[in-house]
């Protein structure tokens, strides 16, 4: 395929200060998931990385075994990203952890206006203790509910069951399907890692499930978009191609965010994932086939 999904993947975490973005961060490190991993944040000796993990630290870049590399931003985050895209071997993913205060949609805004870029969500964790003072502080408040309007996954930490007015509350300011932030892998969820099959997939990893579906005949390009606006919110990731009465559509679902570009093609081939606590392979099969 060509287009977004061949471009080099862009995610940013964010959320307000102390919400728990540098531990998950170290989470994403050291996961065996086999993705050279290109990390830009406000300073990277924040991030409490094993030392186990390290090749060699320089300036303004740490290098480790894995062939993950964690970069400074230096006040410049542009600058940072082009060491990135420069580096050889290529990353496969590149995040970019905000500051605390920071609006990751006008990052992610400037960002992907790089040709090389493509658009891989935005995550903001929300600290589960303090965030009903936080959302009600006048200072504070816009900002914090900004991070979580333009979040295309919301993950709460310091909880294992959030309240239930909490959970109201950030649905009220678009939160798809906020949830708990477990201790099960983060990198199939966040990355998409999940391949175009060739047969029935029944789960990506245990904490998630995985949909696909192939078929040589043709929807028409209403029902397709009909499809897109009405998708279950447990369907996180959704990727492939759609074959239309009006030709082949390459689409990228992450959250919130469609895009859906011409290409090539005479079939369908759809892959989708979410977390199984929030949607079942039944679910996405009823929604595709409109039932």
């Amino acid at each position: 395929m060509t287009g977004a999904l061949s471009r080099m993947p862009l995610t940013i975490v964010s959320g307000f200060l102390g919400a728990g973005k540098t531990t998950l961060i170290n989470r994403l490190l050291s996961e065996d998931h086999g993705l050279r991993l290109a990390v830009i944040v406000n300073d990277f000796g924040s991030v409490n990385i094993d030392a186990a993990l390290i090749r060699q630290s320089g300036a303004h870049t740490v290098d480790l075994n894995n062939g993950c590399v964690c970069c400074s931003m230096e006040g410049d985050l542009f600058m940072a990203m082009d060491a990135a895209l420069s580096r050889e071997p290529r990353p496969d993913h590149l995040i970019v952890e905000t500051s605390g205060i920071a609006d990751p949609a006008a990052i992610a805004q400037a960002a992907i206006a790089d040709p090389e870029i493509s658009y891989g969500g935005i995550l903001t964790l929300v600290d589960a203790l303090n965030a009903p003072a936080l959302l009600d502080d006048p200072l504070m408040g816009p900002q914090v509910s900004q991070q979580i309007r333009a979040a295309d996954l919301v993950l709460m930490t310091k909880c294992d069951t959030p309240a239930d007015d909490l959970m109201a509350r950030l649905k009220s300011l678009g939160a798809r399907a906020p949830m708990p932030l477990s201790d099960a892998p983060l990198a199939p969820l966040l990355f998409g890692m999940v391949p175009l099959p060739k047969g029935p997939v029944a789960s990506a990893h245990p904490a998630y499930v995985a949909w696909s579906h192939t078929s040589d005949q043709p929807i028409s390009r209403a029902a397709m978009g009909a499809r897109l606006e009405s998708r279950p919110p447990g369907l996180y990731r959704l990727k492939g191609t759609v074959l239309t009465d009006d030709g082949a559509y390459e689409l990228h679902v992450v959250g919130q965010h469609v895009e859906a570009r011409r290409t090539g093609g005479t079939r369908t081939e759809l892959v989708g994932l979410g977390p199984k606590d929030r949607i079942s392979v039944t679910d996405i099969d009823r929604w595709w086939q409109g039932n």
